[in-house]
C-alpha cells in the first residue's frame, strides 16, 4: 500500500514538472509576440530615406536654369536717330536686365550728322538710323556690314502746333499761311521728308518764302514747337506723342505725299578698334532690337513695327 502511495506521489511530481516546463515555452512564445512591433520600426525606415530623396527634388527644381550665355563686361557705341532717344533708353534698360555687363552708350542726333561722324571715324558698334538714305551711304562706303542691316520701324510725318496755339493752318497743304515755321534741315530725316511732302503738294516756293526756324534735328523742332516759339512745325508722331501735354497734331501726312515710307533701319558698324567681346555684345544688342520684348516697347512710344 505505501510503495503504490510512493508510486503516485511520484507520477503526480512527474506531471507537475511537465506542466512547468511547458509553461516556460508558453512564455517564449508570448515573447516572440511582443518583439513584433520592432519590425514596424524597420518597416518605416524606407518612408526615412525618401523624405531627403524629394527635399533634393525641389532643391533641382528651384536652382535657375542658365539659358543665355552671359557676356563679359564690356562697353559698345550706338549711334541712334534722335527721335529714338526716348524708346530707346527703356530698351537699353531691359537689355541690361539680360545682359548687366554690357554698357550701352548712345549718341542721340539727326541721322545726317551721325553718318558723317562715322564716316569721318567716330567709334561706332550700331547704328539705327531714321532713314533709308543715311544708311544706304554707309553702306556704299563699306562701313556697315550690309548682311546685319534690318528695317526694325516705321513712323509717320506731322504737323503739330504748341496746345493752345493759335493758327489757320488746317493741314500740309495750306502751312504757308503760318507766320513761322520750325522745320528741320535737309539733311535730318524728318527735315527731307517734310521737303518731299511739300514738294508734292506744288507748295515748296511758298514754303521756303516762308521764316523758317531750322533744326539741326527733330528734337530742336520739338522743343521750337513744345515752348511755343513757333506757330508751327514738322516732327514725327513718335515726337508728338512723347510731349502730347505740350503739343497737338494738325494733321499726318498723306502717304502717297513721301517718295518712300519712314523706314528706321539698323545695322553693324565695322568697327576695327573693338575687340570679340564688344563685337559679340553689339551683335547680340541688334539682335534683342528685333526682339518680340524691344518691339512691343517701340509700339508703345508710337512705332510701327515689322515682325
Amino acid at each position: 500500500m505505501k510503495r503504490n502511495i510512493f508510486k503516485l506521489l511520484s507520477c503526480l511530481f512527474v506531471v507537475t514538472l511537465l506542466t512547468g516546463c511547458a509553461g516556460k515555452d508558453s512564455s517564449t512564445d508570448t515573447t516572440t509576440e511582443k518583439v513584433t512591433p520592432t519590425l514596424s520600426v524597420e518597416a518605416a525606415v524606407p518612408t526615412e530615406i525618401a523624405v531627403p530623396t524629394e527635399a533634393a527634388v525641389v532643391t533641382e527644381a528651384a536652382t535657375p536654369t542658365v539659358t543665355e550665355t552671359t557676356i563679359p563686361k564690356t562697353e559698345i557705341y550706338v549711334f541712334i536717330a534722335a527721335s529714338l532717344s526716348n524708346s530707346m533708353a527703356e530698351v537699353a534698360q531691359k537689355y541690361n536686365e539680360k545682359q548687366p555687363n554690357v554698357k550701352i552708350i548712345y549718341n542721340a542726333d539727326s541721322s545726317g550728322t551721325l553718318q558723317t561722324q562715322i564716316e569721318e571715324g567716330a567709334e561706332c558698334d550700331i547704328f539705327f538710323s531714321a532713314a533709308a538714305k543715311q544708311m544706304n551711304a554707309l553702306k556704299d562706303k563699306g562701313l556697315v556690314e550690309e548682311s546685319s542691316i534690318t528695317n526694325l520701324l516705321g513712323n509717320e510725318v506731322v504737323l503739330i502746333k504748341p496746345v493752345g496755339g493759335k493758327t489757320t493752318v488746317t493741314g500740309f497743304d495750306n502751312i504757308f499761311e503760318a507766320k513761322n515755321l520750325a522745320l528741320a534741315a535737309e539733311s535730318v530725316p524728318v527735315g527731307d521728308y517734310a521737303r518731299q511732302i511739300f514738294k508734292k503738294l506744288g507748295i515748296w516756293e511758298k514754303v521756303q518764302a516762308m521764316e523758317i526756324n531750322e533744326g539741326s534735328n527733330v528734337t530742336a523742332v520739338l522743343s521750337a514747337i513744345s515752348e511755343g516759339s513757333n506757330e508751327v512745325g514738322v516732327v514725327y508722331q513718335t515726337d508728338a506723342e512723347s510731349v502730347k501735354d505740350l503739343v497737338e497734331v494738325i494733321a499726318t501726312a498723306p502717304k502717297d505725299s513721301l517718295d518712300s515710307p519712314v523706314v528706321y533701319p539698323a545695322g553693324l558698324v565695322i568697327n576695327k578698334e573693338a575687340d570679340d567681346v564688344q563685337k559679340q555684345a553689339a551683335k547680340d544688342f541688334l539682335k534683342y532690337l528685333s526682339s518680340d520684348e524691344a518691339l512691343t516697347i517701340f509700339e508703345s512710344y508710337g512705332f510701327t513695327v515689322s515682325k
